[in-house]
């Protein structure tokens, strides 16, 4: 009864393996065969070196990377502010709470518990053309990933409208103000923002000095029947957190719209203005990326006039860099475009197109829900911090936030904004930076930004350690207020 039994069991094993080598070997044909390998190939060295340096912990104060300093044949760790040694572990004593960079670190423990999900190994020979298959220039993936993102935030209308990528946003607003400019040198365009508004607009304008625009300050002092206008509309505002609807001025509109995303304010509806500019850095958190984007309406405004659309779209996607735009149906403006491209710098890296796609898809599993979720409870805890400690001090106050719906979240909600726009009330402290300075904080003061020093802008995104040094450092500096004790 036993050989017998031995028999059957040995047959029924044989036909298992058979089975099992006809579904490996033939399968679903040749990606069924791939997946089935049970072992990689030349992969696994640069993962097993990325997991390696991953696994360099930095006490928790610093990260070592792939490409960073190298002693004694292992990665140097690279300290968050106020850190030091070789394991990050030790803190400065009396080190001043750094809140001057808008660095969107906050999102780090995010991706570190995403990682698999957003790792990213390439061959040496990853896409080595200058162009994709069906696109010179532009991943038509990321392009769709982008435009079901908007879907699914709920904060911007892409139908119908062409998308452009470039190094950053800081790139895109210089080309968008080039591209809306006067033709005619004798009468340049005039270039205005709204106080406070981000120094970059004017920086950048004055530093091209072209003579098609020309930068004239303040929105509300702009007092001219001069048409050719054209208003950077930052919403929500840099700093301030505020929602912009509509320009002042009325003319020709760049919206800047790095931080119109849930986790900084409620979105109340889709923006759908003639010119978008969104930024990666303050949606995922990857600054180093360099990667934003213009959603561009052509037909939309009231200001173009049918015989320059084709002009002005050939410059502005010029001085981009970028091409896939044979849906203008010119041919001449398509050569311009693609000759320039090739003179130029021939595109953004693919490498960092690969990692945007792949940083996306994980930004919008399940509709969007847990990353937008994680980010805004973030904001939201630190915000609520922040109020707190303010509401003991008479000496400083930051700006009031009005609870909106928000369309993504279908609730009303507080704006946690970026930054916190802090005014000194005392008459004396007319240098607001200097007086968080003396409190061993550094902000940035609100003459960057084209507004009175008695304002100071303080980030809130930077990495968990320097918030938490930015609590403690205002608590002291409210404490001591409450104490009666001067700081200056």
């Amino acid at each position: 009864m036993k050989k017998y039994c031995y028999g059957i069991c040995f047959l029924i094993s044989v036909a298992i393996n058979i089975l099992f080598s006809i579904h490996l070997y033939v399968g679903d044909g040749p990606n069924q065969e791939i997946s089935c390998r049970s072992s990689l190939t030349w992969s696994e060295k640069a993962a097993a070196e990325a997991e390696a340096v991953a696994a360099i912990s930095c006490s928790g104060h610093g990260r070592a990377f792939l490409d960073g300093s190298i002693s004694d044949g292992q990665p140097v760790c690279e300290c968050y502010g106020c850190y030091s040694g070789t394991d990050c572990s030790e803190l400065s004593p009396g080190c001043a709470a750094d809140a001057n960079s808008g660095d969107p670190i906050y999102l780090e423990p995010f991706w570190m518990q995403n990682a698999a999900d957003t790792a990213v190994v390439i061959s040496g020979w990853h896409r080595m053309s200058y162009e994709y298959a069906d696109d010179p220039m532009m991943s038509p993936e990321l392009d769709k990933y982008i435009r079901k993102l908007h879907s699914v935030a709920g904060n911007a209308i892409t139908q119908d409208r062409y998308i452009v990528f470039g190094v950053g946003s800081s790139q895109l607003l210089s080309a968008a103000v080039y591209a809306l400019s006067s033709q005619n040198s004798s009468s340049p365009s005039n270039v205005l923002a709204s106080t406070p508004f981000y120094h970059l607009y004017k920086d950048q304008t004055r530093l091209f000095n072209s003579k098609n625009f020309v930068y004239r300050g303040d929105t509300n002092s702009w007092q001219t029947n001069n048409t050719d206008v054209i208003e950077f509309v930052t919403s929500p505002t840099n700093p301030g957190g505020e929602l912009k609807k509509k320009s002042v001025t009325g003319g020709k509109t760049i919206h800047d719209h790095a931080y119109f995303w849930p986790q900084f304010t409620p979105i109340p509806g889709p923006s759908d203005h003639d010119l978008m500019i969104f930024s990666l850095s303050k949606l995922t958190g990857h600054a180093g990326t360099r990667f934003g984007y213009v959603v561009y309406a052509v037909l939309a405004s009231s200001f173009f006039q049918l015989s320059s659309v084709r002009y002005i779209l050939n410059i502005f996607l010029c001085t981009l860099i970028i091409y896939r735009w044979a849906i203008i149906k010119d041919k001449d403006v398509y050569d311009k475009v693609l000759n320039y491209i090739y003179l130029a710098n021939a595109g953004i890296s693919k490498d960092t197109q690969l990692r945007v796609l792949k940083v996306l898809k994980v930004a919008m599993k399940a509709d969007g829900k847990p990353f937008f979720e994680f980010a805004y409870n973030q904001m939201s805890d630190r915000w609520n911090r922040l109020t707190s400690v303010f509401s003991k001090s008479t000496r400083f106050s930051i700006q009031p936030r009005h609870p909106l719906h928000c369309n993504f979240f279908h609730q009303t909600r507080q704006p946690s904004p970026a930054y916190a726009w802090v005014r000194c009330e005392r008459q004396e402290d007319n240098d607001c930076a200097a007086v968080l300075k003396a409190g061993k904080i550094i902000g940035q003061s609100g003459s960057t930004f084209s507004a009175k020093d008695r304002y100071a802008r303080l980030s809130l995104i930077k990495s968990q350690d320097d918030f938490e040094l930015l609590m403690q450092r205002l608590t002291e500096l409210v404490s001591l207020e409450n104490h009666n004790i001067e700081i200056m």
